[in-house]
């Protein structure tokens, strides 16, 4: 772990996201359809001549939020990003940009997807100067995501490979290289966002998990996994238990991030990931409410039933992008109190 990796107990970040502002996005569109899976540059408000300078000051203003709140583990809210799988995902070789696949989404509905029709390949760092900007805009632990292979692999019209855990495997070894140079470039922990998991558990026990090992192989440092039952912007009924978790212990992750908040999740199962560290989520993103820090407090001393104090981190359920700045404001700081209630009695 490297050394200014220095976390406090219960150590509070965000998944990936954080609300982008007003000015950036086009958040009408935004919360018309699930996140996009080919690039989507119609969301952006400011002009191509301008849009690099307003990416660096959305991230400015994500990093001094998170720092203003208290966050110990800092991203750049996603800032620069169309939707959490879209950037890395149509940066890679092997791909038909001209004329994009289609494939089902978690609801069963038709979409536009990544068509392969060669090699999966990473010609070129996708993220590297993004995390060199994060690294200088805080002196705090940083975290950097990237779409994970198995989610990927269900977002793509394979059009090459013939066998969708081959392709896992081929945006394995492209999450692989990128990861690997994300450390470099600074990160102190990495995470892939493999939500589609508990959308098809029976192809994830297929093979999600060599090709989740083979995207981690070498990393350095601390690696997360983020799992959920999708944006609750889009999922109103959550179950109470995962398809597709306990399967995760057996994985070379060390850290995995999960909802509890609005599916008020069964926490019987946090004991079957006692090796993992757990990056709990406290926030239900769907509740137009702000939760008191005492709320916060109660559902992390819930799972402290079954975790040691070492093995729990803070979360909100996912991302914060689909929801308004000032709640997503307010969620955060009530959140990083409602950590420190619980740390000052430990």
């Amino acid at each position: 772990m490297p050394e200014r990796l220095e976390l406090p107990l219960l150590p509070t970040g965000l998944v990936g996201s954080y609300a982008q502002p007003e000015w950036l996005i086009r958040r009408d569109l935004l919360a018309k359809s699930l996140p996009a899976r080919v690039r989507r540059s119609d969301l952006w408000r400011v002009a191509e001549e301008h849009l690099a300078e307003a990416l660096d000051d959305a991230v400015r203003l994500a990093v001094h939020e998170q720092e203003r709140a208290g966050i110990d583990i800092i991203t750049d809210g996603e800032a620069r990003r169309e939707s959490y799988s879209n950037h890395f995902a149509n940066a890679l070789d092997g791909l038909d940009h001209e004329h994009p696949g289609q494939a089902l989404d978690r609801t069963g509905a038709a979409v536009s997807v990544p068509r392969v029709i060669g090699p999966i390949r990473r010609r070129e760092p996708v993220e590297v100067e993004a995390v060199r900007f994060l690294r200088a805009q805080t002196d705090r632990a940083i975290k950097v995501t990237v779409p994970g292979p198995f989610t990927m692999a269900q977002q793509a019209q394979d059009d090459y490979y013939g066998d969708r855990a081959q392709l896992a495997m081929a945006y394995a070894a492209a999450v692989n290289e990128e990861l690997l140079d994300l450390y470099a470039a600074g990160a102190d922990i990495v995470q892939i966002d493999e939500p589609y998991l508990e959308a098809r558990p029976e192809e994830g026990r297929a093979y999600a998990i060599p090709a989740i090992d083979r995207a981690l192989q070498g990393a350095p440092g601390p690696t997360m996994l983020h799992i959920c039952f999708g944006y609750g912007i889009h999922v109103g009924e959550k179950a109470n238990r995962y398809r597709f978790l306990a399967e995760l212990a057996d994985c070379t992750v060390t850290d995995l991030s999960i909802e509890t908040a609005q599916p008020r999740l069964d926490l019987g199962v946090l004991a079957e990931l006692s090796g993992k560290r757990i990056h709990l989520g406290v926030l239900d993103l769907r509740s137009p409410g702000v939760e008191t820090p005492a709320q916060v407090a109660t559902r992390l001393r819930e799972a402290l039933a079954f975790l040691p104090v070492e093995k729990l981190a803070v979360a909100p359920d996912c991302g914060m992008k689909y929801i308004p700045r000032a709640r997503a404001r307010a969620k955060m700081v009530n959140m990083v109190e409602g950590a420190r209630m619980v740390r000052a009695t430990l």
